[in-house]
């Protein structure tokens, strides 16, 4: 049946107790619907033999109320004369443990029999499995009674009569509708018969399906509570009876247990063949990744790993890219996970259902995504019917003319055409959790944020009443489904870019994924399939080895794909790129000289076709003439004088054309260029890759950024993605639209194409678009001085502060700089200036430039702005052609490196590989100028290949890391025997103060302080007499131990911590506030503090510890020589823990202040340390108020001895 509303339809009647009057063989056989015919033969309304074995079972539902009618048959006319009723049978006793208050009902009679069958002559009762009584069937006729045996399943919902419902035809019964119009009631109620579900403990909890734990279509499930008549509604359940499911056991209720029926039907064969039809065209459809490369055979398969979230309580609105855990290169290997994993849950997890996949530019969501996809079109991802994959491009529909029945089958993405919708829509309905909706596309958490913002309540009432409706927009229906609106039990699998706040997503999210990078072994696997042809991968490849730089910026996957578009053309490069804004040109170089030849080459064509015509036309006519054969030698050698003077003019005239051409098309490309420039960087201050509706932009624009592959061309109907990169192979399969010819007819079918409304222009690559705007910011004569001043990054004030937060400005801030100090010769391409102009223009960008960055104070940015700068800087540092370099880029490296502090801290900065070559460049140059340095890398995140190289400089002082990874590093260089780089790296870590706000900083301590211990990295390896006989220096300089994890993650750890404490000889400060180590905790403590000898201060405030743990301490602390600061503060220590403390504290001689406030030591716990405190001299403060102690017993306390203080 369809799902109905809860209120509007509440039947306004409860059904007559007596309805023989009504319900009569004439009224019957008008009423039943025709098409019964041979219904009350169907099996399922004959189980006699069935019933019979089943007394112990318990009635599915409360029948209605019992009616007997009785009658003598006339003998000549065959008519009833009279009728009179049977007394009714009581009804069925429900369990001693219902909870679900029920109707009162009616007395009835004590002896009335039971039957086990449901019995109906023109009534519908519930009798016994035992003989009438005499006096019960002294009237009866002798007749038999057509009696309609129900089986169990089987049972009786009543709904209105109302052009509001609509009874949907079950899957496996007969339309079994009985209209019955009851008297004196408003409204006429529907009488059918649909199959039980399974007895339920709580009416609210919906029927289980028997393999998985789905809820049940619609069409098998019962009606919504609240839908049906208040006599109908008691029938449908039993309210002592609970689902049944494969982990549940059934009802005890009786002794026998009820029998499962299914409770999930099999799907429709028109939705199963709909579902093979969307995997076949899904897996058709995602093959393609870029121009000439596929998902089967180009894809290297990258893991995404597991993410946390710091969640630190207010703070929780911070930037995620500030609150996301930043995990080591070592973890982030252990906590990797498949594809086959992702929607797996974790054991003893809940099922994950909003899931979140994290990624920074060209990382590669989308092909993740196209993955996924893939693999459930292959049957891998069995869990779901079906997949939706809903794009951000869909929200430029701003027409309210849409449902989600369309939205799913008709926008989504790789959705095939459905001949029957409203089954396959019933279908999705019926079981959500095998629907998973993919959202695509958004390229900040921001947009989510908006999406997830309360919608009007009329909006949402309107989305729950009728879904179908064509009266929604777009961002309505993403809102309603992120919102959980519509279809509320579907997986969500967002996919996003870390910059923004998302403090309403994280609160819904229970899964967090970030996509990994390359890591070396993949980058040889794409470059071994993307280079198909052996010479030219081989030569490729040599080139690659030789650019170490290119190595860390194939990292990311996209921009692997323009190192691999330039080492095609490696042979004629005399460099390869060094730096990224080189790349980002050398890309859009070969782009565009691409463009050229093939626009020239086409422009060509004709020409060569027709004097190829003219000459055979001539060879014709000479041949066909017989009279004069005779000359035929002498008029060959003259034709063949005149073709040749001809051709030489030709050649001569052409060279000409050729050379007014070239100048032509390059100034033709220059205003085309300069045009995307101007677009991309309106693009990027809208935070969009989308080129708006409302721009107006030429079609000869449009058609170069097509061909260049600049431009996408996405049509929102037939969701087709048009690149005119892709020309070549579009026109060998037929599926490009803008035709085979590249002459100005086919320039000119080129520009009508794409001129529907549902089509949208967007940028490629996000890489290329910030390039294009950086061309724009710096070589753009309409930005002024001032505004590109006011573009340049580390703004400070109110205007730096509110800049927008997206990757691509960041690029094109770093592509602007690095433009200004490029090759000149190279950037004649994107100007028409004057050779003079354009020297002026671009020298005074950077004289701002270098005034901007060197009137930065470097001891006043923060880690992420020093890191920043140290890109700038090298983007701008770039070696040139020529293999000089600019002295104006020299002076920024050398300015940088002079002012950088000296303790240079990045921790907390998410480092990518390319990035240690940005700040090893800087660091280089300071070496030169005889400056040291002090690194911190905590919390980066920077690779073990990059923490190798960094530490490899000779003007590092000393570094911290993250310690698994520095033990990591460790490792590889005792294998690899570089014993003089491994007695640096060692002695030259510090983890000196540590500050555990992390489960795995304990775990990766305890590792470094065993190898402290035992000498040795590990137990397979040989014993380094020379580095670590001594142990690890960063061990024995350890000094403080802070544990913030907190009073949830803080007890995970104590085990570790009570097992390293030891190790820690050297130990001055332990602070293990707000940890809830409690009374068992304390007694750890107590025997690990007898190792501490040199422990000084100790924090044990809010630690649940009590008399007992108090006691246990008492017995150490006395013992401990250098302690001279002990906080107890906010714990649950009383009169008799005092007392302990009181005994122990004239022996703690070097103890100065002890902090007791907030316990529950009364008056006779305080004058206890009172008068144990005049026996200490040493002590200066002792705090130890608390709302049990009386204000004047404390008052006089303090009055006795004024070292007792409040706070």
């Amino acid at each position: 049946m369809q799902e109905m509303e809860q209120d509007p339809f509440l039947c306004p009647f409860d059904l007559a107790d007596d309805l023989s009057e009504i319900l009569t063989d004439d009224f019957l056989g008008r009423l039943v619907d025709p098409n019964l015919e041979g219904f009350f033969d169907d099996p399922l309304f004959n189980c006699e033999e069935e019933l019979s074995t089943c007394t112990d079972l318990p009635m599915m539902t409360e029948p209605f109320p019992d009616i007997q009618q009785q009658g003598e048959e006339d003998k000549t006319t065959g008519k009833t004369k009279s009728r009179s009723k049977r007394p009714r049978a009581p009804r069925i006793q429900q369990c001693p443990d219902q909870d679900t208050p029920s109707r009162p009902k009616r007395q009835r009679a004590a002896a009335q029999p039971k039957t086990k069958v449901v019995q109906a002559e023109l009534s519908i009762t519930q009798a016994t499995g035992s003989e009438p009584s005499s006096a019960e069937t002294a009237g009866l006729s002798t007749t038999p009674p057509r009696i309609l045996h129900l089986h169990p399943s089987i049972q009786f919902i009543t709904i209105p009569d109302t052009p509001s419902c609509q009874v949907v035809r079950s899957l496996r019964l007969s339309p079994s509708v009985i209209t019955l119009p009851i008297t004196n009631t408003a409204a006429t109620p529907t009488y059918i018969f649909v199959p039980a579900g399974s007895p339920q403990f709580k009416p609210q909890v919906p029927p289980l399906s028997p393999t998985n734990g789905e809820v049940a279509p619609v069409q098998m499930s019962s009606s919504p509570r609240g839908s049906l008549s208040d006599t109908a509604s008691k029938s449908l359940t039993h309210p002592c009876a609970s689902p049944l499911s494969p982990g549940n056991e059934p009802s005890t209720c009786k002794e026998s247990p009820l029998p499962q029926c299914p409770t999930v039907l099999d799907i429709p064969q028109d939705v199963k063949d709909y579902i093979q039809e969307a995997k076949a065209h899904m897996s058709q459809a995602c093959q393609v990744m870029e121009a000439g490369l596929s998902l089967t055979s180009h894809y290297v398969d990258v893991p995404v790993s597991q993410r946390d979230i710091l969640r630190s309580g207010k703070n929780i609105n911070k930037a995620l890219d500030k609150e996301i855990v930043i995990m080591g290169d070592t973890d982030r290997q252990k906590s990797l996970l498949g594809r086959s994993q992702v929607f797996e849950r974790s054991n003893g997890d809940k099922p994950k259902r909003y899931i979140l996949l994290l990624g920074n530019a060209g990382m590669g969501k989308t092909t993740l995504i196209r993955r996924l996809c893939l693999d459930w079109s292959t049957d891998c991802i069995p869990q779901f019917d079906f997949v939706f994959l809903l794009d951000s491009k869909a929200l430029s529909l701003t027409d309210a003319t849409f449902s989600l029945q369309t939205l799913l089958l008709n926008i989504s993405s790789f959705a095939p055409t459905c001949k029957d919708p409203n089954a396959v829509y019933a279908q999705i309905l019926a079981a959500p959790k095998r629907v998973l909706v993919i959202f695509d596309g958004f390229c900040e958490l921001r947009d989510y944020e908006i999406l997830l913002q309360t919608q009007e309540k009329d909006l949402v009432t309107s989305l729950q009443k009728d879904s179908k409706a064509q009266t929604f927009t777009v961002k309505q229906l993403y809102s309603a489904i992120l919102q959980r609106v519509l279809l509320p039990g579907c997986t969500l699998l967002l996919s996003t870019r870390t910059r923004g706040t998302a403090s309403q997503l994280l609160r819904r999210t229970d899964s967090l994924l970030e996509v990994c990078g390359f890591t070396p072994t993949d980058v040889q696997i794409y470059l071994s399939q993307y280079f198909t042809d052996p010479d030219l991968r081989v030569s490729a490849l040599d080139c690659f080895k030789n650019c170490s730089y290119l190595h860390l910026l194939c990292w990311n996957p996209g921009l692997c794909r323009l190192v691999c578009l330039v080492l095609e053309q490696c042979k004629s490069l005399e460099v390869l790129p060094r730096t990224l804004t080189e790349l980002c040109h050398q890309v859009l170089r070969m782009k565009v000289e691409k463009d050229s030849k093939d626009t020239n080459s086409q422009a060509e064509t004709p020409s060569e076709i027709s004097e190829k015509s003219v000459e055979e036309t001539q060879t014709k006519s000479s041949s066909s003439s017989q009279m004069k054969r005779r000359n035929k030698n002498t008029h060959t050698r003259r034709t063949r004088g005149s073709k040749k003077q001809k051709k030489e003019k030709d050649d001569k005239d052409g060279e000409e054309m050729k050379s007014n051409g070239w100048e032509a098309v390059k100034t033709q490309e220059r205003e085309l260029l300069a045009q995307l420039s101007s677009l991309a960087w309106e693009g990027i201050k809208g935070n969009s890759s989308i080129v708006p509706k409302g721009r107006t932009i030429s079609a000869k624009l449009k058609a170069f950024g097509q061909r260049t592959g600049l431009l996408l061309s996405y049509n929102l109907g037939t969701r087709q993605v048009v690149s005119s990169c892709e020309s070549e192979d579009r026109r060998k399969t037929g599926t490009r639209e803008t035709g085979e010819k590249r002459g100005s007819k086919g320039r000119t079918e080129t520009e009508n194409a794409d001129a529907s409304d549902d089509q949208i222009l967007m940028w490629a690559n996000p890489f290329l678009q910030s390039y294009l705007a950086g061309v724009h910011l710096s070589l753009s004569r309409t930005i002024t001085d001032r505004a590109f001043l006011q573009t340049l990054p580390f703004q400070s004030g109110q205007k730096g502060r509110r800049r927008p937060q997206r990757e691509e400005l960041d690029l094109t801030q770093r592509f602007a700089v690095g433009l200004l100090f490029y090759n000149r010769r190279e950037l004649q391409r994107f100007h028409s200036y004057t050779e003079t102009t354009f020297r002026d223009m671009v020298a005074s960008k950077q004289a701002l430039v270098t005034t901007h960055l060197e009137g930065l104070s470097h001891d006043d940015l923060s880690p992420a702005q020093v890191l920043e700068a140290c890109r700038y800087v090298y983007e701008a540092s770039s070696s040139h052609g020529d293999g000089s370099r600019d002295s104006g880029s020299q002076r920024l490296v050398a300015h940088l490196a002079e002012n950088l502090p000296e303790v240079l801290t990045f921790h907390g900065v998410p480092f990518k590989p390319s990035d240690v070559f940005a700040v090893q460049n800087v660091l280089d140059q300071g070496g030169d100028d005889g400056r040291r340095f002090c690194l911190n890398l905590e919390d980066s995140g920077i690779q073990i290949s990059g923490l190798r190289a960094l530490l490899g400089l000779n003007n590092i002082n000393t570094y911290r890391a993250c310690i698994a990874d520095v033990i990591t590093l460790w490792e590889q260089l005792e294998q690899n025997g570089e014993e003089a780089l491994l007695q640096v790296t060692v002695s030259k870590f510090k983890v000196h103060p540590l500050k555990a706000t992390q489960v795995c900083h304990i775990e990766h301590l305890a590792k470094l302080v065993n190898i402290h211990v035992h000498k040795r990295l590990s137990d397979s390896s040989s014993q380094c007499d020379s580095i670590l006989a001594e142990g690890v220096p960063a061990v024995k300089e350890l000094h403080k131990l802070e544990l913030a994890l907190g009073p949830e993650k803080g007890p995970l750890v104590l085990p570790k911590l009570w097992e390293l404490l030891p190790g820690l000889h050297n130990l001055q400060h332990l602070d293990l506030e707000n940890s809830t180590i409690g009374d068992k905790g304390a007694e750890e403590l107590a025997n690990t503090l007898v190792s501490l000898g040199s422990l000084e201060i100790l924090n044990l405030s809010q630690n649940c510890i009590g008399d007992q743990g108090v006691r246990k301490l008492a017995t150490v602390l006395r013992d401990l020589p250098k302690l001279h600061c002990l906080s107890l503060y906010s714990n649950v220590i009383c009169d008799e823990g005092a007392e302990t403390l009181a005994a122990v504290l004239p022996h703690m001689a070097s103890l100065t202040d002890l902090d007791v406030k907030y316990n529950k030591l009364t008056s006779v716990g305080a004058q206890s340390l009172g008068a144990s405190l005049r026996n200490c001299r040493k002590i200066k403060t002792l705090r130890m108020w608390n709302q049990c102690i009386p204000y004047g017993v404390f008052e006089r306390l303090q009055q006795q001895d004024n070292r007792i203080q409040w706070q």
